[in-house]
C-alpha cells in the first residue's frame, strides 16, 4: 500500500527494527531504543509517535501499534496526517478494531470506551484484513470501511470479501476477492485527491448458478 505514496509527501516511518522498504525519496525512519543495563535511556513507539509530529510528515507510518502508543497513533491521525498506516494483529475486521480499543486504553488516560471509539471511528478510514490461509498462503481476505458510529457502537462495512470456494488435492485454497456492491462513504474525498474510481470496481461479480441464466 505504501507503494502507492506520492513521491513528493513526506514520510516518517517509525518501527522496532527497521523492516519496511519504502521507495519514494522523502523518508525518514526511526527506530526505538531498548534501554541500557541501568535501565535508561529507552525510546518507545510512543515516544517517538509524539515526536514525529513536529518534523512536519504529510504521513505517518508505524509499523505495528501493540501499546499505548495506539492513542498517539489515532491524534496524530485526526490531526491532519490523512492516509497514515499502521498495522495490528487480529482475527478479522471487527476484531482489530476492538484490540485498538484495547491498546489505547493501555495508554494509562483514564478515557470513557465511547470516547476512544468515536476517536478509532474519526481516525481510522480502511481496515485491510490480511490472513494466512491454511495452506500458508497469506491473502487479503476483507477491505472493511469504518463508516462511523450509531449510538456507541463502531459501524462496520464490507467493501470486498474473500470468497472460498474449495480446496485442491494438494490442500491448496482457492478463491477469489469479490466486491460486495458497497461504495465507500469516502469516495468523495478520494476523487477530490484526484482518485476517480470507476464504478464496475465495486459491482459484485455477476452469478454464474443455472438460476441466474437464461
Amino acid at each position: 500500500m505504501s507503494g502507492f505514496i506520492p513521491e513528493n509527501e513526506r514520510i516518517i516511518t517509525i518501527e522496532d527494527a527497521a523492516e519496511l522498504q519504502l521507495q519514494q525519496d522523502h523518508v525518514m525512519r526511526m527506530e526505538t531504543k531498548v534501554a541500557n543495563a541501568d535501565g535508561l535511556h529507552a525510546v518507545t513507539i510512543r515516544e517517538l509517535v509524539k515526536n514525529s509530529l513536529r518534523m512536519r510528515p504529510d504521513r505517518i507510518v508505524v509499523g505495528e501499534v501493540r501499546g499505548g502508543e495506539a492513542l498517539d497513533m489515532l491524534q496524530a491521525m485526526n490531526t491532519g496526517h490523512d492516509g497514515s498506516l499502521t498495522t495490528v494483529h487480529a482475527n478479522t475486521p471487527r476484531d482489530a478494531i476492538s484490540r485498538i480499543e484495547t491498546l489505547v486504553l493501555m495508554a494509562g488516560m483514564d478515557l470513557p470506551l465511547k470516547v476512544v471509539r468515536q476517536q478509532v471511528s474519526s481516525a481510522v478510514d480502511l481496515i485491510v484484513q490480511q490472513t494466512r490461509l491454511k495452506d500458508g498462503q497469506r491473502k487479503v481476505t476483507a477491505v472493511t470501511e469504518v463508516a462511523g458510529m450509531e449510538g456507541d457502537v463502531i459501524v462496520l462495512t464490507d467493501i470486498f470479501k474473500f470468497n472460498q470456494t474449495g480446496v485442491t488435492t494438494e490442500g491448496k485454497v482457492l478463491g477469489e476477492v469479490h466486491a460486495t456492491g458497497i461504495r465507500p462513504n469516502f469516495t468523495p474525498r478520494l476523487e477530490a485527491a484526484g482518485f476517480k474510481l470507476s464504478a464496475e470496481i465495486f459491482a459484485p461479480k455477476a452469478s454464474t448458478s443455472p438460476h441466474s441464466r437464461r
